[in-house]
Order: structure tokens, then sequence, then C-alpha cells
């Protein structure tokens, strides 16, 4: 096995340790594997990345074995690699920021299979530019899954907002909405639990917002909890230390009848980015402030 490689991104030299260690056991895929992948969407990712603290979930010894989460920068990082300051309760934290494609690579090379992002950026971290609803299934049942998802694009329409649509690479998926960064967490976490309530109410049958699994029964769970300060979220094209390197992936909302959660890898990816335009290219256009949203949702939850 070779023990040494290098990619070239940014003007920089990334040096791949162990390029053939496998990472995936069951799919034989390696961490120059991975690497190459993050190379390979960084021109689609980046924007869902830039000037975000990141949390990353490293795997050294591959998904076989236990992995860890990770917020502050190892004292080990290069300097060039973006820091981001973020008030923690025992003071101040430095965390990665995933800037460029040379950052995606090297976080890739230390086995950081997931970087999670927060939802606010470093210019302001107290006021979030996403809110995210985050369906996720308590048993196997795609059809039930889907129908809860739509019904999630439906109330946003009704709201006035419009929603953006990526499987997460796991079990479920996540309806998305960017914010102009008008409102506070608190604020968004409240719509988010309102709407969630709302989709909760419309679907007590299949839908619950109860947070105990044992009180969830075979109802999908929508998650609004992620929508806090220092909660974080997976990003687009972001690779899942599940078996066969499923890819968070975005979708058309035409889409959802046939894409599975997990149904990308990390080996059908570029495929499908060559043959499709990336469905949330235009999303920073969309930017939404919630005060009417707010308000329309409190007609609905009243009526």
């Amino acid at each position: 096995m070779t023990d040494h490689a290098e990619r070239d991104a940014d003007g920089r030299t990334i040096e791949i340790s162990h390029p053939g260690k496998v990472l995936f056991p069951d799919d034989g895929i390696t961490k120059q594997d991975l690497v190459d992948h993050y190379l390979a969407v960084a021109p689609v990712m980046l924007p869902h990345t830039r000037r975000r603290p990141v949390a990353m979930r490293r795997f050294p010894d591959g998904i076989g074995e236990d992995g860890f989460f990770e917020k502050k920068v190892p004292a080990h990082f290069p300097d060039w690699v973006h820091r981001i300051e973020v008030s923690t309760e025992d003071g101040h934290q430095e965390h990665v920021a995933c800037d460029d494609a040379a950052t995606l690579a090297f976080l890739a090379d230390q086995a950081c299979i997931e970087p999670h992002v927060w939802l606010s950026r470093d210019d302001d971290l107290a006021h979030p530019d996403q809110l995210v609803l985050d369906l996720d299934p308590s048993v196997e049942d795609l059809r039930t899954l889907r129908r809860a998802v739509r019904a999630a694009g439906e109330l946003c329409e009704e709201l006035g907002l419009t929603s953006y649509l990526k499987t997460t690479g796991s079990r479920g998926y996540h309806v998305q909405v960017a914010l102009d960064r008008s409102a506070t967490f608190e604020t968004v976490r409240g719509v988010a639990r309102a709407m969630a309530d709302t989709l909760a109410d419309r679907d007590p049958e299949h839908v619950t917002t109860q947070q105990r699994k044992e009180r969830r029964g075979d109802r999908i769970f929508v998650d609004y909890l992620r929508n806090a300060h220092g909660q974080n979220a997976i990003p687009p094209y972001a690779v899942r230390a599940r078996p066969g390197a499923p890819v968070a992936t975005p979708l058309d909302w035409e889409e959802l009848g046939t894409a599975a959660p997990d149904g990308c890898t990390i080996r059908t990816i570029g495929r499908r980015l060559a043959q499709k335009e990336d469905p949330w290219r235009n999303i920073a256009s969309d930017r939404h402030s919630l005060v009417e949203a707010s308000r329309r949702l409190e007609r609905l939850r009243e009526g």
C-alpha cells in the first residue's frame, strides 16, 4: 500500500497520508477516494460551507470503528486553514471553516468524512441565514416520508417562503429556507417549531415533534431543534459515514418521488453533476425575512 499521495488545490499541494487506507470497509472506498470526492464537488459545495464554523466528524479507523466529533481546531492544522472564533461556556474556541477546496481536501485527509456546518456565518454568528426542517423517519416507509416532506414544502409555499430540498444521505430529507439574517436564532427556532407543530397537527397519525424516540411510534419526526446557535447541519454534497458512502444531495422538488434519502453515493454523484445543474444554485438569491411568514403562520394556527 502506498503511504503517500498528493493532490493540488488552490495553489497548494495537499499531502494524503496512507491514501489506500480503507474508510468504508464494505465498499473498498479509501481515503484517497474521499479526498478526490471533496475536490470534485468543491465548486458546488463551497457556497454552502464558506465562512461557517465546522464540526468535524472524524473516523481515523474507518466507519467500522467509532468516530468522534471535533470542534476545536487541532494544534497541528496548518496556518492556511481558515479559523473562526466562537463563544463557548468556557470562553472562546476556534473552529475550522471550509472556505476553499484545499481545506476540504485537507479535512478528508484527516479522516473527516462529515463536515457539519453552522446555520450562520462568521460576520454575524448570532443571526442565521438558513431555517432547516429535518424530517427523520422512525420506520422504513418512503411513501409516507415523501408525503410528509411534500407537506413541509407546501407549508413553506403557504407562508410565502421558497423552500429547497435535499437528501440527508442518511434516512431522511431536509427542507431548507434561505434567510436574510434579520431574525435571531430564537426567532427562527420559534418559527421552525411552529411549522413543525403545524405539520404534526395536520397529520398526527404520521408526523410528530416528540423528541423522545419511544413516544414517536412509527411516526416521522420533524426536527426543528438544529435551528439554534451552535447547532449544525450536514451541507450539500458532504459524504455520510454509512455503508455505500452516500452523499447529501440537493434535489429539485420533482425528484422527491424517485430520490431515496441515501440514493446518491460517492461513486454516483459525479455522474449526476455532469448531467444536471445544481438544484441549489440560486439559493443565495432567495433569501427571506420571516416577518410576513410569521404572521401567516400565526393566522394558520389560530384558524
